[in-house]
């Protein structure tokens, strides 16, 4: 054989021959057939072989590209003896407060969770988890987070909130595609308004930039509509105005546009979608409580009035086609809105009420797996099946349930206690401002 290739070989003609490298990856049999995946099949075409049989090839450029090559052709399988389209079966059953501990066992795992595929197979197989994220206000006015795992009833850690956003005020939050959580806005103690928008992925657990609003403004209105951010209204530092403006960010442009500015500048606190519109209540310029409507469809404002506004309370939610508010203000009852009669005439108690005191307040509500989820300043949380409102909670107790968090309920003497203390030396040591429901 050593005969054959030195009479073909032109290195034999220069009175020297080339020493064959040891290799160990399939390029090694000579570019028998680029499309064999392993080595077993190479060696039907070369039986035996364990050098190189190319004596042309530079030995070390064979190293170098060869094995950059081998690295992407050639890969540990995700689970040892499984293909990895089992394997991948695998993980996606693992519950999603494990996946942080997914992400350190090996580069791949991490690439995998890291990408959009693995958790949008989790999303369309019915497997994704929803977690109630809570910002709250600290006593040191410091902004910090949490996220709570309604299957294992805990609360899990998150990376620290953004420096720019540790003190901001005014700021909006909300979600876009089920997994992203966007900050923006909002006032700077030192720089003042900002128009600066960051988001928080679920999949790779980080903070990540995104486009700037088009205008400074804090203290404003936003809501999501067909996954679409709108904003509109508030104030901004320099101009010592109520705002008129409003812009919407689209997340497949990644870019900001202005929409039709509201009737009158106000600056919004409560809001929400209903029927595909943006209904909000605010303060106008002159400190009047004033309400206006949005139609994204005609992209048109008009005022708007009515046994709706008039009862409206925050906070509010619309779910499955009907608008619930707070009725009282630890979230124990609520209101429910009647469109026939235009007003809120219906409620949901739980007859169950916990006290008055600022930490026993319901600071959100939001959709939980399909039912109504109050969040309160302690951090505890108590879901509300929903689906059938006509429903009475004394007949069927399993409507309304009570999960302690970080913060447990209080005993009547406790609750008690607070309310009289509340307002002295057991003041709460931080306040919810916002709460989100994100996926993954």
């Amino acid at each position: 054989m050593e005969q054959s290739i030195s009479q073909h070989s032109p290195n034999a003609l220069r009175g020297f021959r080339v020493q064959a490298p040891l290799v160990d990856s399939v390029s090694c049999y000579c570019k028998v057939d680029s499309g064999l995946k392993a080595v077993a099949e190479a060696r039907k075409f070369v039986p035996g072989s364990k050098l190189c049989i190319q004596p042309d090839i530079n030995p070390n450029a064979h190293k170098s590209k060869s094995s950059r090559r081998e690295r992407t052709r050639v890969q540990p399988p995700l689970l040892p003896g499984l293909p990895d389209d089992l394997a991948i079966a695998c993980l996606i059953r693992v519950p999603r407060a494990e996946h942080r501990k997914l992400r350190i066992v090996c580069k791949r795992w991490y690439r995998l969770l890291a990408g959009n595929f693995f958790y949008s197979l989790r999303k369309s197989l019915g497997m994704a988890e929803e977690w109630v994220y809570v910002l709250k206000r600290d006593r040191d006015r410091k902004i910090s987070w949490n996220a709570f795992d309604p299957v294992y009833q805990l609360w899990q850690p998150l990376p620290p909130v953004p420096r720019e956003y540790s003190e901001a005020l005014g700021f909006g939050c909300a979600v876009l595609s089920g997994c992203h959580l966007y900050l923006f806005g909002g006032k700077d103690p030192l720089r003042g308004s900002m128009r600066r928008v960051i988001f928080y992925s679920t999949r790779t657990n980080k903070w990540h930039r995104a486009p700037d609003m088009l205008r400074k403004r804090h203290f404003f209105g936003s809501c999501v509509i067909n996954n679409c951010l709108y904003v509109a209204g508030g104030e901004c530092e320099g101009i010592h105005r109520t705002l008129r403006s409003a812009e919407v960010y689209d997340p497949n442009k990644n870019r900001w546009s202005f929409v039709q500015d509201m009737s009158t500048a106000m600056v919004p606190f409560i809001g929400v979608v209903y029927d595909g519109k943006w209904f909000v209540k605010g303060l106008g310029s002159h400190r009047e409580v004033m309400s206006e409507v949005y139609d994204p469809e005609s992209n048109f404002w008009s005022p708007v009035s009515g046994g709706m506004v008039s009862g409206w309370r925050n906070p509010c939610i619309s779910l499955n086609g009907q608008l619930y508010a707070l009725d009282c203000r630890d979230g124990c009852k609520l209101r429910v809105y009647d469109e026939a009669t235009d007003s809120w005439s219906k409620s949901i108690d739980s007859k169950l009420h916990l006290g008055s005191s600022r930490a026993l307040e319901a600071a959100g509500l939001v959709p939980l797996n399909g039912k109504l989820c109050i969040i309160r300043n302690n951090m505890s949380i108590s879901l509300v099946e929903v689906s059938s409102p006509d429903k009475q909670v004394e007949s069927n107790p399993q409507l309304w349930e009570n999960i302690a968090g970080r913060g447990h309920f209080r005993t009547l003497f406790t609750n008690i206690w607070s309310s009289i203390a509340g307002r002295s030396s057991l003041r709460i040591r931080s306040h919810i401002i916002h709460c989100q429901v994100l996926q993954a």
